[in-house]
């Protein structure tokens, strides 16, 4: 099976995440997409993050009706803060049988070489490239490598820091998030403060 695996925060997962992950699950050649929740990236403060377990809980409500999407708490078992090439080495003992592909963004992509192991990465993982607005030059290496593939899908200018910003402003963010994502965090009052 083709897996590709969209790493994020998650915090919360919005609609915008499900809308990216729905194209490639759709209409590129993945079987299925696994949201890869991180308990600590090394680019942000942990301190901004919910409980990685709430965080985990709201993308499996999110991803519940989606059969071709699944949320993953695999980097929870590895040592932190934890990188990409390590999870892929995890995943790769563990799952021989699947073949796991990245999913990011344009953004992503151009900060690609300044990831630990990038080019033992493009070696043997193939990249799936999802448009962003405010991307700015492609990395000459990257423009026409044959390991990363460009997916049209629909460009969503969504961010969880908004979202979070907005519901502690007290703002109506409900069709940001998926349903039950929303009426959970509402609920427990997250980001609130």
């Amino acid at each position: 099976m083709k897996i590709g695996l969209y790493f994020g925060t998650f915090n919360p997962i919005h609609v915008g995440h499900m809308i990216i992950a729905n194209h490639m699950a759709e209409h590129s050649d993945l079987d299925q997409i696994w949201m890869v929740v991180t308990p600590h990236n090394p680019h942000k403060q942990k301190n901004t993050l919910l409980d990685d377990y709430q965080r985990l809980h709201l993308v499996n409500l999110a991803t519940e009706d989606y059969p071709k999407i699944k949320a993953s708490d695999i980097e929870f078992k590895l040592p932190q803060p934890n990188y990409t090439v390590n999870t892929l080495a995890h995943l790769k003992d563990k799952f021989p049988q699947h073949e796991f592909c990245l999913i990011m963004g344009e953004d992503n992509l151009n900060s690609l070489h300044k990831w630990k192991n990038y080019e033992y990465i493009l070696e043997n993982h193939d990249i799936y490239v999802y448009p962003r607005l405010n991307s700015g030059e492609i990395d000459e290496q990257f423009v026409n490598h044959n390991k990363i593939h460009r997916v049209g899908a629909p460009v969503i200018e969504l961010s969880s820091t908004f979202i979070r910003e907005s519901i502690k402003n007290k703002k109506n963010i409900r069709p940001l998030l998926p349903e039950k994502v929303w009426e959970y965090v509402d609920h427990n009052n997250f980001y609130r403060k």
